[in-house]
């Protein structure tokens, strides 16, 4: 299984750009199997937007955040989403012992790898290259 970070994830809000496209190609012909996100990179997603809708003070000001939000939920609704599970919840709490200077959002993401063998796709390095067994690569540079 392939994990997108969030970064590698916005790439596809801009299907037609020669980054998505060549970042698609990769995946479709990856061996490692099935591709999808993670639930914690969606709650980055609608975080973001429902921060923007909260700073907007006049409903007028919201527009652009609340149809940003729903096209967040309209990107992440052909998306596989692999949850933040149990087995997870072990791994995150091992982590936040073992990598003090990883933030734990990113600990969430390397967990949910971690526990389903998979490759996460990130442009982070430095951070998620501190998690010990975790396997990633930038497939954007």
């Amino acid at each position: 299984m392939i994990l997108l970070d969030t970064d590698h994830l916005s790439v596809f809000r801009f299907a037609e750009h020669p980054r998505a496209i060549a970042l698609g190609d990769r995946l479709r012909s990856s061996s490692e199997g099935p591709y999808a996100a993670t639930v914690i990179s969606f709650e980055e997603q609608v975080r973001g937007w429902l921060a923007e809708i909260g700073r907007a003070r006049k409903p007028s000001a919201q527009v652009l955040a609340y149809e940003e939000l729903a096209r967040t939920a309209e990107f992440f609704r052909v998306w596989q989403i692999v949850r933040f599970d149990v087995r997870a919840v072990e791994v995150f709490a091992r982590l936040r012992r073992e990598c003090r200077r990883v933030g734990a959002r990113d600990l969430k993401i390397a967990a949910i790898a971690l526990v389903n063998n998979g490759l996460l796709l990130s442009a982070n390095l430095r951070d998620f290259r501190q998690v010990p067994d975790l396997r990633v690569e930038n497939w954007l540079s």
